[in-house]
C-alpha cells in the first residue's frame, strides 16, 4: 500500500496526543501527577495540539476535504466515521478538564476519566479501520489493535516524562515509559512474525474462482499505464529495505528510548531532562517509521488482478 505522508503524520501525532491525554485524565485526578496549573496548561496544550494537528493532517488525504463532515453520519457501519465522531466528542470532556484545571485550579475526576475513555476509544476506532479490512490480510491481523494502543501509550508517556522534567523529576514516570516501550516492542515483533509466517489468504486462482482448475497466470496486463489502483494498492517495498527499516525502528525508535528512560530514572537534573526529551523525540521517530512500514508492507488483494501470484 502507498504510505501516504498525511496519514502517517495523522496516526503518529494523534497517538502522542491521545496517549498523553489519557494519562493526564487518569493519573492527575488520583494525585499521581502535579496539580500545578502551569503544568496542566503545558501538558494539555501539547496533547490537544498534537491531536488537532493529526486530525487536520488526515484531511489532506481526502479527495474533497470540505465534505469530511459527511463521514460522521455513517457511524453505524464505518469505523472511519466512528473515529471521527469519537475524536470530535473527546474535545468536549477534554476542554472541560482543561478549563477547570487551568482557570479554576480544580482537577475534575469525571472530566478527566471521560477524556481518557474518549482518547482510548478514538485510538481503538483508528486501529479498527485497518483491522476490519479483510482485503488487506496484513492489516486484518489480531496484533493491529494492541500495537496501536501500546504505541499511543508509549508515545504519550514519553512526552509526559519529558514535560514533567521541567516541573521536577519523577523517575516513576520514566520507569513507566520503559515498560511501555518494552510492551510495544514485544507486540510489534509479534506482528512482524505473524505477517512474515502467515500463508497467503488469496491467490490469483482463488480470486478468479479457478482454484480447482490449476495454476493461473496473467496473459495480458489490464492497463498499459499506471492507474490509481496500482499507485495506491500496488506499492511494493523490497524485503531487504523492510528488514533494514525494521532494525532502525527497533534500535533507534525503541531501544535507545528504553535506555534513555533508564538514564532518566537513574539520574536527576539536566542529565535526566535531556535523556527524557531525547527519548521522546526518538520514540516518536520510531513510531513514524513503524507506521510507514505498516502501510508499505501491506498488500491489497486487488493486486492479484495485476499479475501478483498471492496476497
Amino acid at each position: 500500500m502507498n504510505p501516504a505522508f498525511s496519514v502517517i503524520v495523522f496516526s503518529t501525532a494523534t497517538g502522542v496526543g491521545y496517549g498523553l491525554l489519557a494519562l493526564l485524565g487518569i493519573l492527575t485526578p488520583f494525585g499521581l501527577l502535579p496539580h500545578d496549573r502551569i503544568f496542566g496548561f503545558v501538558a494539555l496544550a501539547v496533547a490537544l495540539a498534537s491531536i488537532t494537528a493529526g486530525l487536520l493532517s488526515s484531511l489532506f488525504h481526502l479527495g474533497r476535504p470540505e465534505r469530511a463532515w459527511r463521514a460522521l453520519s455513517q457511524w453505524r457501519s464505518s469505523w472511519l466515521s466512528r473515529e471521527g465522531v469519537a475524536a470530535v466528542a473527546t474535545y468536549v470532556p477534554a476542554g472541560a478538564f482543561g478549563i477547570l484545571w487551568v482557570f479554576f485550579g480544580r482537577v475534575s475526576m469525571i472530566a478527566g476519566v471521560v477524556s481518557a475513555i474518549g482518547a482510548v476509544m478514538t485510538v481503538c476506532c483508528t486501529a479498527m479501520i485497518y483491522r476490519s479490512l479483510k482485503p488487506v490480510p496484513r492489516w486484518h491481523n489480531a496484533w493491529v489493535l494492541p500495537v496501536y494502543l501500546l504505541a499511543a501509550l508509549m508515545s504519550g508517556v514519553l512526552w509526559l516524562a519529558a514535560i514533567l522534567h521541567f516541573f521536577g523529576s519523577l523517575p516513576s514516570i520514566s520507569g513507566l515509559a520503559a515498560a511501555a516501550i518494552a510492551a510495544l516492542c514485544v507486540a510489534k515483533i509479534g506482528y512482524w512474525r505473524s505477517i512474515d509466517t502467515a500463508s497467503a489468504t488469496s491467490t490469483a486462482a482463488s480470486a478468479l474462482g479457478l482454484g480447482p482448475v490449476g495454476a493461473v497466470r496473467l496473459f495480458e496486463a489490464p492497463h498499459t499505464s499506471q492507474n490509481y489502483l496500482l499507485r495506491e494498492m500496488g506499492f511494493e517495498l523490497a524485503r531487504k529495505h523492510a528488514a533494514k527499516l525494521r532494525r532502525i525502528a527497533l534500535v533507534g525508535g525503541f531501544g535507545f528510548p528504553f535506555l534513555l528512560s533508564g538514564i532518566a530514572v537513574a539520574t536527576s537534573g539536566w542529565p535526566a531532562m535531556a535523556a527524557a526529551w531525547l527519548a521522546a523525540l526518538l520514540g516518536t521517530t520510531g513510531i513514524f517509521i513503524e507506521r510507514w512500514l505498516f502501510f508499505a508492507e501491506a498488500r491489497h488483494v486487488v493486486t492479484l488482478y495485476y499479475g501478483k501470484s498471492a496476497a
